[in-house]
């Protein structure tokens, strides 16, 4: 058998606001991962509940507590209680296999995409299932506690060069007052020098300096201010929307920055159809592996980084933002490694260079991802 299966702290931190958000983010996402996933419903039979003989969906007659032909629960509780638990069951346990899950997504990627595509899938979150839930958490814990890099809380500012360049007019001006008093200063004593008869040429020459050094500075500031003024080069690559958005981008990157954390989660599954082209590259003349297998190896690999983003926004609540940025670069290529390598069954060496292509190409698909969000105005303003 082939080793895969023939046919893959900006937010409102502290806020009651942003927790009810927060909170109602990982449920919406638990929610619709559950279904995405397939869960059968109904529990434990229990007095006092229905206790159907056949299955009440397809009519089927019932062996065991699920129907053998739709896969239905087979006594149904219509109580609340049931209900609170069909709500709690899908938001907390994912029916326990979550937690079979994560450790081999974490430790051994490559054993868990091989293992689901050559169908052990009872035991696992299915990919979709598990990249909808860590999307809608990202989303939560980035609006809860932030960022995993923190900014340096620098305001969102209008237009960054006009503010640079009001600065720069302010502290000109307090210079050249500055000169102004110490000019006036050393006139009164050349005066008062010359009125004694005494030799005053060597104030008059401080004097001629600091005026010149105000006309250099002055001559300087001014040129600044016109290129500030001028408009930037001129961006064209023949698609209008994609020049409009990286012109308001251009105008304002914190603002692009602030648009892209809340927006770009909608369209993260964009990543998925964007990265197959290169993970196919990489195994083009291996016909055991289709489109199919390199599908689960991109999303569960999207699932992983995801997951990893929101815990490392947790740990820089505790740790310094130089390990945190040292975890997010080192981990993404040894998981890469690892999930390349158990996947489809490589050696080290066509997993290392296979792991190199896929991070270049990563950077490449992240690059496409981003003009496709300039282009369909998400970072506009």
């Amino acid at each position: 058998m082939s080793p895969l299966a023939s046919p893959w702290r900006g937010g409102y931190r502290g806020t009651m606001a942003g927790e009810l958000d927060a909170a109602a983010n990982v449920a919406t996402g638990a929610l619709i991962a559950h279904a995405v996933d397939g869960a059968g419903g109904g529990g434990p039979d229990a007095d006092g509940h229905t206790h159907e003989q056949a299955c009440l969906n397809c009519g089927t007659p019932l062996i065991g507590r699920f129907c053998h032909q739709c896969g239905q629960g087979a006594h149904l509780h219509r109580t609340i209680m049931a209900l609170i638990h069909d709500i709690a069951h899908g938001v907390f346990h994912f029916e326990g296999r979550m937690w079979g899950t994560l450790p081999l997504l974490a430790w051994r990627p490559g054993e868990l995409t091989r293992r689901y595509v050559q169908g052990e899938r009872a035991k696992f979150v299915s990919p979709l299932a598990l990249f909808l839930f860590s999307v809608f958490l990202m989303v939560a814990v980035f609006s809860w506690v932030g960022l995993p890099i923190r900014s340096t809380g620098a305001p969102v500012t209008v237009d960054g060069v006009a503010m640079g360049m009001e600065e720069a007019r302010r502290e000109i001006g307090a210079q050249n007052d500055a000169a102004a008093i110490k000019i006036a200063k050393l006139e009164a004593q050349s005066a008062a020098l010359k009125a004694s008869g005494g030799d005053a040429r060597a104030i008059n020459q401080q004097i001629a300096n600091l005026k010149r050094d105000m006309a250099i500075t002055n001559m300087m500031a001014g040129r600044v201010a016109e290129q500030a003024g001028q408009p930037g080069m001129q961006v064209s690559t023949g698609w209008k929307s994609l020049d409009k958005g990286i012109e308001k981008a251009r105008a304002n990157p914190s603002l692009l920055l602030y648009k892209l954390q809340s927006s770009a989660y909608k369209f993260s599954w964009a990543l998925i159809p964007i990265s197959l082209p290169f993970i196919w590259l990489m195994f083009a003349w291996r016909r055991q592996f289709g489109l199919y297998d390199h599908a689960i190896f991109a999303i569960y690999s999207l699932a992983a980084m995801t997951l990893l983003v929101v815990l490392m926004s947790f740990a820089a609540l505790v740790l310094p933002g130089a390990a945190i940025l040292m975890i997010l670069i080192v981990f993404p290529p040894w998981h890469m490694y690892r999930q390349l390598r158990g996947a489809y069954a490589l050696g080290w060496f066509g997993a290392l260079w296979r792991t190199v292509f896929l991070i270049v190409s990563a950077s490449v698909s992240a690059t496409i991802f981003l003009l496709l969000l300039v282009a369909m105005g998400v970072t506009g303003h």
